[in-house]
């Protein structure tokens, strides 16, 4: 009896051991997503409101300068760096300017190794689609030539204006 009680034990251990492990090892690239977008945006917002005041020059574009609370994202690489620091893959914080919207704030690289601030959100895309209709995009993009699994969500001012873009991203494999 004391065997079969033992192997009982042992079983459900195991049993429950795989399947938690499972869920861990297989958590698929939309949950990472989703995991790396929520961890952009409370961090952001601890830093205070969305606002854009003034402008700066980003790569030599002069593009309005986007600021979360008195904290400037142009050209400051603290918070994507965080983000990637914590959930890996690739973060970005975009800012309106005209009728696009510009890296001010990557690590997302370009081939030569260097950061692609500077550049846009692809005015083709999926994701530039849903953000003009104010909406959330995840899914597939390419990025700067590389495909990527990807969520895009709208930056809004305290007026509900889409004034950037907070983007997270992974390298398909």
């Amino acid at each position: 009896m004391k065997k079969c009680m033992f192997a009982l034990v042992l079983l459900a251990f195991t049993a429950d051991f795989f399947v938690q492990s499972s869920a861990r090892v297989f958590a698929g690239p939309a949950e990472e997503v989703q995991a790396a977008m929520q961890l952009l945006k409370s961090k952001a917002a601890t830093m205070g409101a969305p606002i854009v005041n003034g402008e700066e020059a980003v790569a030599g574009k002069n593009v309005p300068a986007l600021h979360f609370g008195a904290t400037k994202m142009n050209n400051n690489f603290v918070l994507v760096d965080e983000v990637q620091k914590q959930a890996g893959g690739t973060a970005t914080i975009f800012v309106r300017s005209g009728d696009e919207f510009v890296r001010v704030a990557t690590n997302v690289k370009k081939d030569d190794g260097s950061r692609a601030i500077g550049t846009i959100l692809d005015p083709k895309g999926k994701a530039i689609a849903a953000i003009a209709k104010g909406e959330s995009y995840f899914g597939e993009a390419d990025i700067l030539g590389k495909p990527y699994v990807t969520g895009y969500e709208p930056i809004r001012d305290a007026t509900g204006n889409v004034i950037g873009v907070y983007y997270v991203g992974y390298l398909k494999n």
